[in-house]
């Protein structure tokens, strides 16, 4: 008869790192309003707060470009350490320099240099969670984290507007500078590994730290095949071909979501930060509802007819919400955007974690952010231009028509028959948690 396997809640390693990662999950969810908000108070403009996204998002490409490397050939957890023990410093200053009054610069340069740092942060989560349980474990452990993810999707912005209206929205970004520390201090104390980290890639070093890797290449041929590798992975597998070029499509006209939401709730509607921290709460509504829903759907109707379909709910979400000028209405269709976001992006991640080898997994991660978020500093500084002299209501109707576009762009590729279903060869690894410019991946995009 089998031994009977030890229950996960008995993994020591997994718990602390899932009990520090709850925290920080939430502390990033306070930051996703909270940093538009504290835009908006210092200037008042909806192009400042695009600008914000447009430096988040053109970090995150730069960062992209050498990420997957630096994750495959560095000890992660030291990696993971540090990025938080730096996040938690910028963060934690910003209250302090806020005293002497906004400076609006100050806000501009965290956001470049927490975003490289939440760049490298996110890609050694995903690839260093599967050394902490074993791979029978996987798809319980992936509940546990999506699980945390979505509760602090749903806590973190009713908590940053209540912050926010309290003490400032630039005491909610010194919270969330707190969360990281506990982040590092936790980090402290999880052994990876244990359960069989990935393979040493094919330029030599394992995962846990580098080692003795034989020649290698340097300059810009060296940083051209770092990213090439990824790259050349993506672009020849016929599903992530396409998924690679409709989602940055599809990020084009959705990394400014957050930034249109906002400015209509608080500038064309009146409202106060409390009231935009209970509607992008109620969105969170909608990720819970799809961490749950995420696995069935994918068993009974495959990878494709789920990825489009919450693109086709993205889409209808983000045009009503631009139109509507009820609140309750806004909540519920921010619930359905966010519902879609989550969903296509747990398939999308867990489809590259299935058909990628785990030598490559660091890399393709990396390629596959950075170039499907390309377009998203773009979109972002295009989209708040235009809803600052059309509004948002003509802007997100015309989002939502690009949407439709997308999916039926999608239906002229391999996407529209495929059916992969888990389980998994390789569980999918709950993504990051979705954060703000100072920390955050775009929910769409795990």
């Amino acid at each position: 008869m089998a031994a009977r396997r030890p229950s996960l809640w008995r993994n020591r390693d997994f718990n602390v790192f899932w009990l520090g990662q709850t925290l920080s999950v939430l502390g990033g969810s306070i930051t996703l309003l909270a940093m538009p908000l504290l835009v908006f108070e210092a200037t008042g403009s909806v192009v400042q707060m695009g600008l914000i996204t447009v430096v988040t998002g053109a970090t995150g490409i730069a960062t992209g470009m050498f990420a997957g490397h630096v994750v495959d050939r560095t000890d992660r957890r030291r990696l993971m350490i540090a990025c938080d023990l730096v996040r938690a410093l910028l963060l934690g200053a910003v209250p302090l320099i806020w005293l002497a009054g906004p400076r609006i610069w100050v806000l501009y340069v965290l956001t470049a240099v927490a975003t490289a740092l939440k760049t490298l942060f996110d890609v050694a989560y995903v690839t260093a969670v599967p050394g902490l349980v074993p791979a029978e474990d996987l798809t319980a452990a992936n509940g546990r984290l999506m699980g945390t993810f979505a509760v602090g999707t749903l806590c973190g912005p009713a908590a940053a507007g209540f912050i926010a209206a309290g003490v400032g929205a630039d005491w909610a970004l010194g919270v969330d500078g707190a969360t990281f520390l506990v982040s590092a201090l936790s980090l402290r104390w999880v052994t990876f590994g244990r359960h069989g980290d990935p393979e040493p890639s094919a330029a030599g070093p394992s995962a846990q730290g580098p080692r003795a890797a034989g020649p290698r290449r340097s300059g810009a041929a060296g940083l051209r095949e770092v990213f090439v590798a990824g790259f050349r992975f993506l672009w020849t597998h016929p599903l992530l071909r396409p998924l690679t070029v409709l989602l940055t499509l599809l990020t084009f006209v959705t990394m400014g979501a957050t930034d249109l939401l906002v400015y209509r709730i608080r500038h064309e509607l009146g409202q106060d930060a409390a009231t935009v921290g209970y509607v992008i709460a109620a969105s969170g509504l909608g990720v819970v509802g799809a961490a749950f829903a995420a696995g069935p759907l994918r068993r009974s109707f495959g990878f494709g007819p789920c990825w489009l379909g919450s693109v086709v709910l993205i889409g209808v979400a983000v045009a009503g919400t631009g139109v509507s000028r009820s609140l309750p209405v806004i909540g519920v269709l921010a619930a359905v955007c966010m519902f879609g976001m989550t969903l296509g992006g747990v398939c999308s991640m867990t489809l590259r974690q299935e058909v990628t080898p785990d030598r490559l997994l660091g890399r393709v991660t990396s390629a596959f952010w950075t170039v499907h978020n390309a377009s998203g500093p773009v979109g972002a500084a295009a989209l708040t231009v235009l809803a600052d002299r059309h509004g948002v209501p003509a802007v997100s109707v015309a989002a939502g028509v690009f949407c439709l576009l997308i999916v039926g762009a999608g239906l002229l590729t391999p996407l529209r028959g495929s059916r992969i279903a888990g389980p998994p060869p390789r569980a999918a690894v709950a993504g990051s948690p979705a954060r703000g410019p100072a920390g955050a991946r775009h929910p769409g995009s795990p």
